[in-house]
């Protein structure tokens, strides 16, 4: 038994020695993630480290389009969507279209996220949208100022249109011997590879060009709406202006902003005393932010003296 437990021991650290030399070659030093790792997200690394090596056949045909429906297409999307796909399978969670997309198309994947709330642009500016901020610091999001988190999606571009030509997912982030971030990721099918065709390991500086942003586990920037955008966070908007009163108790929530919406913040530009662009901005945000919390029942003012 003891000798069983000295071997053991001696496997431990032969293990931990190599890591430890494995790291100290590459120079790197591990960054702490900034929230703890749900177990769906280490459950989703560890399926997808099981098909590093994992390589297209004939006619660049894998499993993983044959599974979304195309033996033969790209498969950078597909292969992490299989991925969420086994691990609901193994786990019994319910991942797919809910955490993380189920699709196939250039763009699909990145807008699905930005509907969900949960995508940080890497310059801090979502196409479409406008600027963002943080949720936790209200203070805006600078140019590679995001250190993404373990299970948050890459998203790249090689095109001048600056569609998503590429998807990875982050296994881990780490300061180089330079002091510099470097995003280190699982993906298949990358055209940034020297292992183009191949389920493979790869890492990106935080800063490099063809990094589009983040489609993040958890919801960690707010950014600004307008009209024709949709998701949950413009039913957020829609609450907080129907709260502090420009909103029309008679209407539904809807998840779009359409004029309904875009009058509301016109009334309350025009409170403001700013330009009625109509464009809820970091601006109207946090006015709305002061207006709804000095209506909170959690502020003293609003209390009444029963005396």
């Amino acid at each position: 038994m003891l000798k069983k437990i000295a071997a053991a021991l001696i496997c431990l650290i032969l293990l931990l020695s190599a890591a430890a030399a494995e790291k100290a070659e590459t120079g790197e030093t591990a960054i702490d993630p900034q929230y703890p790792v749900p177990d769906y997200v280490a459950w989703l690394l560890d399926i997808a480290r099981n098909e590093l090596g994992t390589a297209e056949g004939k006619n660049n045909v894998t499993k993983y389009g044959a599974w979304a429906g195309d033996p033969s297409a790209e498969w950078c999307a597909e292969f992490l969507c299989w991925c969420v796909d086994q691990t609901d399978r193994q786990h019994q969670t319910k991942l797919l279209d809910r955490q993380y997309p189920n699709y196939t198309g250039n763009n699909t994947g990145l807008n699905w996220f930005v509907n969900q709330g949960r995508y940080v642009a890497r310059r801090g500016i979502v196409r479409g949208w406008g600027t963002q901020w943080y949720k936790d610091t209200l203070e805006p999001v600078a140019p590679n100022s995001y250190v993404p988190q373990p299970g948050d999606w890459v998203f790249l571009s090689s095109a001048s249109t600056w569609d998503t030509t590429h998807v990875a997912m982050v296994e881990y982030c780490a300061y180089d011997a330079d002091g510099k971030v470097q995003v280190h990721v699982i993906e298949g099918n990358s055209p940034f590879a020297q292992v183009k065709d191949t389920v493979v390991r790869g890492s990106y500086p935080i800063d490099y060009w063809a990094i589009l942003g983040y489609g993040t586990v958890r919801d960690v920037a707010d950014l600004a709406m307008r009209f024709g955008n949709s998701g949950p966070k413009v039913t957020e908007l829609q609450k907080a202006l129907y709260a502090a009163g420009f909103f029309p108790a008679n209407q539904k929530f809807t998840e779009k902003y359409g004029a309904i919406t875009e009058n509301g913040v016109k009334q309350l530009q025009r409170q403001m005393g700013v330009p009625e662009s109509g464009v809820a901005d970091y601006a109207v945000q946090m006015e709305l932010k002061r207006l709804v919390a000095g209506m909170s029942p959690d502020n003293p003012d609003n209390w009444v003296n029963q005396d």
